[in-house]
């Protein structure tokens, strides 16, 4: 099944733009759609192509790169090779998990200078230091990452009304509890699916959530199995599984120590840049002084780190058992999860943010007298100022620190905004928006709820 991806239209742009100086590469997790997302790009939008998958490539293809010096035989072997025949400027060559061949990535200088045909890579854990060791990083290539679906692009496969939520969005009023309790339950099923393409098939196939969950287990599992190939100890796989519960302790940032032990080291500390790299993950920067530009003042010490998709979030919540029931992903689309779950919301959100191409930050400061700090969970740019975002999963309840912070930042502040469940309001010189209209207010560069 494929599904209408974002993606494609940067594709587009690359050929239409780029194409004929830079091979493109499609970066990003395991299993987002990477090679879906090519392959069905090549299909679509050339006379034909070559498909080399570097996770299956036969000694045939990949001794065709011994001759990466004589061009013109390069091409002759692998077409000979594949048995397809590629033109002059209507063709495209795919290398598919090219992190697997560093040699072919390395190629893609002398090939693009060729001008021939158009390169398309895709890779996974393309940024790990193992996986770039000792050759030359080309600068005739692009990225694009992949990330998983979107709250869009779920919606366009499973039939859910996006453009009806924008819609609501640019009203800029409530509709009511009934429909509200509607739309948030839609979201909470993005929520508990996620947008992993395999988990999302599944659900439009009619699968129930014992399978769904299965589904992400299994990735998941393909995750550790990368992790350990990464760093044998099982450090890797511990940090990346103590990330919910981390989140569950509403901890100032990410601690390393409560993962694999007190006595860390270093190089437990270069494990955290080779998760980050591995795209599984979603980081947060703490901000020391919240400005337009927001990266001039982030803490590289001091982070948060996140699930990079909220279906996989969900999974890892209740990893101590075989499986997730059917009773519990009933239980968190109605919202009758007993546990306060407002960092479930909170990982939703990054993901979110993180798919509008913004990178996340987020800042705390001190309590007058006091060892206790107010938060924000995220700022985003607005142009010359900045907005505030504090994710709750109720709407209810204390917002002391977004108050603090508009009435600190009032010359830098655009909006300070509540996401929660609560339909749209505004009260207290706050905006209230509910979760299903982020995405939107991501998009938007100045956004005013007066």
């Amino acid at each position: 099944m494929y599904f209408q991806r974002k993606a494609y239209d940067e594709l587009l742009n690359w050929k239409e733009k780029f194409a004929d100086r830079y091979a493109v590469l499609l970066e990003g997790a395991r299993r987002v759609g990477k090679s879906t997302i090519a392959e069905r790009f090549a299909a679509q939008e050339y006379r034909s192509y070559i498909l080399v998958d570097f996770s299956q490539a036969s000694k045939e293809e990949i001794a065709c790169f011994d001759d990466i010096h004589d061009i013109d035989m390069f091409f002759l072997r692998l077409q000979a090779i594949k048995g397809i025949t590629l033109y002059e400027h209507e063709s495209v060559v795919i290398f598919d998990e090219v992190q697997l061949f560093p040699k072919a990535r390395q190629a893609i200088r002398h090939l693009v200078k060729d001008g021939r045909y158009h390169y398309i890579e895709t890779g996974s854990l393309i940024s790990i230091k193992k996986n770039v060791k000792n050759i030359l990083i080309p600068s005739e290539e692009m990225k694009i990452q992949i990330y998983p679906m979107d709250y869009e692009e779920f919606c366009l496969a499973t039939g859910g009304n996006f453009e009806l939520l924008g819609q609501i969005y640019e009203k800029k009023k409530s509709v009511g509890q009934q429909v509200n309790r509607k739309l948030m339950r839609d979201m909470r099923v993005y929520m508990a699916v996620g947008g992993m393409p395999q988990a999302v098939e599944a659900y439009v196939n009619g699968e129930n959530f014992s399978m769904i969950d299965h589904i992400k287990r299994q990735i998941i599992k393909l995750y550790e199995d990368d992790f350990k190939r990464l760093d044998p100890s099982g450090k890797l796989a511990a940090i990346y599984h103590s990330i919910p519960a981390q989140l569950s302790k509403n901890a100032k940032r990410y601690r390393l120590s409560a993962a694999v032990g007190k006595r860390k080291t270093s190089k437990d500390e270069n494990l955290i840049y080779d998760l980050m790299d591995s795209k599984t993950v979603l980081a947060s920067y703490n901000v020391t002084d919240p400005g337009a530009g927001l990266p001039l003042t982030k803490d590289m010490g001091s982070y948060k780190m996140y699930i990079s998709d909220t279906g996989l979030f969900v999974t890892l919540m209740f990893m101590d058992r075989p499986t997730a029931e059917n009773e519990i992903y009933a239980k968190l689309l109605s919202d009758k999860l007993p546990a306060n779950l407002g960092y479930l919301y909170e990982n939703l959100a990054a993901q979110v943010i993180a798919a509008s191409g913004r990178e996340l930050f987020y800042h705390t400061w001190e309590k007058e007298e006091s060892t206790h700090y107010y938060e924000i969970d995220f700022l985003i740019s607005q142009g010359a100022k900045i907005s505030a975002l504090e994710i709750k999963s109720s709407g209810t309840g204390k917002h002391e620190s977004i108050s603090k912070f508009k009435k600190k930042y009032s010359k830098r502040a655009a909006d300070c905004v509540i996401f929660s469940q609560k339909d749209l309001d505004r009260a207290d010189g706050l905006a209230y928006l509910p979760l299903y209209l982020l995405p939107f207010f991501c998009r938007q560069q100045t956004a005013k709820f007066n």
